[in-house]
C-alpha cells in the first residue's frame, strides 16, 4: 500500500471539478484498493460518470466507526495557477493541486490507515467508510444516500474535512431563502405612478443586515449569520421594476428553529419581501465531553505533541446528512488539510500533517475496534 501523502498525489491526479463532477473513476480506484485489502465495496451511482462509495470490514459485534470525505472538486477560478493543479507535486514539504487540503488528504489518510488495519478488523465492529460525490454542490452524494437507505447505523462518524488535525466537534446549518418584492410598474419619467420592487428589496435587504441575533447564540458555533448573497430587478433603465430578488445565505447554531426564524425575517421586512426557501441543512453538534470526542482529543494531543482545543466550524459538510442516515452518532471533523487553503489557487496540504491524519486515524480504529 501506497503512503497516505502518495495516494493524496495519486487522487490529486484525478480531475473531479465539480461540476461536472466526473468522481466515478476516482471511488473506483479507491474501491480497487479497499477491496484488495478486504472490504466489501459498493458504488451508488448518480448520474453520468459519478459514483458514491461505501466500503465496510468488520461486523463482528457492535456498530462500525464511519470515516467520509469527498471526491469532488470546485473549479481552478480566474487567477493563474504557478504549479499544475491537477498534478500532485511535492515541494517544501507541501503537495499542491486542487483538492489537496479539501480534501482529498483526508480521504488519503483514513483509506491508508484502513488499508494497513484491514487483516485485523474481521472480527471486531470495523470500519465503514463513506466516499461520496458532490458535495461542493449541496451534498449532493450524501442527501442521496439518505433517500436511499443506503447507509448503515454507525457507531461515530469522522468527516475528514481540512481541520490542520484539530477536532471540531460540528458545524453550523444552513438556510437558504429567496425574498421576492412586488410593485407596480411605471414609466420611469413619473416613478410617482409606480411602486419601485427593487427599493423594497433594498430595504430589505438592510432590514437583514440589521437582525438581531444575539438571543441566538452558541456557546461555541458563536451567532447565526445571514448575508444577502444576490440582488436582481428590474428589465429596462426607464421603467420602474415591478419585481426584485434577493438571495440569502443563513447560517444556523443548533437550537434555532427554521420555521420560528422565517417568521421573525418576516416581521423584521414587513411588506418589503415575501421569502421562500430553496434549501436547508441542519446544524450538527456532539458535546465536546462526550467520552469518544475526549478519546479522540487525546488521540491528536499524543501524535501531534499538541493539545486540541475542540471547535467548531461556520461551513456545512456532509456530516449532517450522514448522521441523520447513519442513526444520530456522535459526530466530529477532524482532518489533515489546511482550512486555509480550500478553494483557493496553488491550493496545498502539509506533507507532514497527511502522515499525522494517519496516524490519528489509525489509532482510532484500533481503540474502537479493541485492537
Amino acid at each position: 500500500m501506497i503512503s497516505a501523502a502518495h495516494l493524496t498525489q495519486e487522487l490529486i491526479r484525478f480531475e473531479t471539478i465539480n461540476p461536472p463532477g466526473n468522481e466515478s473513476p476516482c471511488a473506483h480506484y479507491l474501491g480497487g484498493i479497499l477491496e484488495a485489502a478486504g472490504f466489501e465495496t459498493r458504488y451508488v451511482p448518480m448520474g453520468d460518470n459519478r459514483a458514491n462509495l461505501i466500503a465496510r470490514i468488520g461486523g463482528g459485534g457492535g456498530k462500525p466507526l464511519c470515516f467520509s470525505g469527498h471526491t469532488d472538486v470546485v473549479p481552478l477560478g480566474a487567477a493563474p495557477w504557478t504549479v499544475e493543479p491537477f498534478g500532485g507535486e511535492i515541494a517544501d514539504g507541501k503537495i499542491y493541486g486542487r483538492g489537496s487540503s479539501d480534501m482529498k488528504c483526508g480521504v488519503a489518510a483514513f483509506v491508508s490507515a484502513a488499508f494497513k488495519l484491514a487483516p485485523r478488523l474481521e472480527n471486531t465492529p470495523g470500519i465503514v467508510l463513506v466516499i461520496t460525490a458532490g458535495e461542493e454542490r449541496g451534498c449532493e452524494g450524501a442527501n442521496l444516500l439518505v433517500r436511499q437507505r443506503a447507509l448503515p447505523d454507525a457507531g461515530a462518524i469522522v468527516v475528514a474535512e481540512p481541520t490542520a488535525n484539530q477536532v471540531l466537534a460540528g458545524h453550523k446549518g444552513v438556510f437558504w431563502l429567496e425574498a421576492t418584492s412586488k410593485g407596480v410598474t411605471a414609466h420611469g419619467s413619473m416613478p410617482e405612478q409606480g411602486e419601485n420592487a427593487v427599493y423594497k428589496a433594498a430595504r430589505a435587504a438592510l432590514a437583514l443586515e440589521a437582525f438581531d441575533f444575539s438571543r441566538d447564540a452558541h456557546p461555541i458555533l458563536g451567532r447565526p449569520t445571514v448575508n444577502v448573497g444576490w440582488m436582481r430587478g428590474g428589465l429596462n433603465v426607464n421603467s420602474v421594476p415591478d419585481e426584485a430578488r434577493l438571495g440569502v445565505d443563513v447560517r444556523l447554531v443548533p437550537g434555532v428553529d427554521r420555521e420560528r426564524l422565517l417568521a421573525r425575517f418576516q416581521e423584521a421586512v414587513g411588506d418589503n419581501a415575501a421569502f421562500e426557501v430553496m434549501g436547508a441543512s441542519d446544524a450538527v453538534w456532539t458535546d465536546p465531553a462526550d467520552p469518544w470526542v475526549r478519546d479522540v482529543a487525546s488521540v491528536v494531543k499524543a501524535v501531534t505533541g499538541a493539545a486540541s482545543k475542540i471547535g467548531g466550524a461556520t461551513y456545512f459538510t456532509d456530516a449532517a446528512a450522514l448522521k441523520l442516515g447513519m442513526g444520530g452518532p456522535p459526530t466530529i471533523i477532524l482532518g489533515p488539510g489546511e482550512p486555509s487553503m480550500a478553494h483557493q489557487t496553488d491550493e496545498y496540504c502539509v506533507v507532514e500533517r497527511v502522515e499525522q491524519g494517519e496516524a490519528i486515524f489509525s489509532e482510532m480504529i484500533v481503540r474502537w475496534c479493541g485492537l
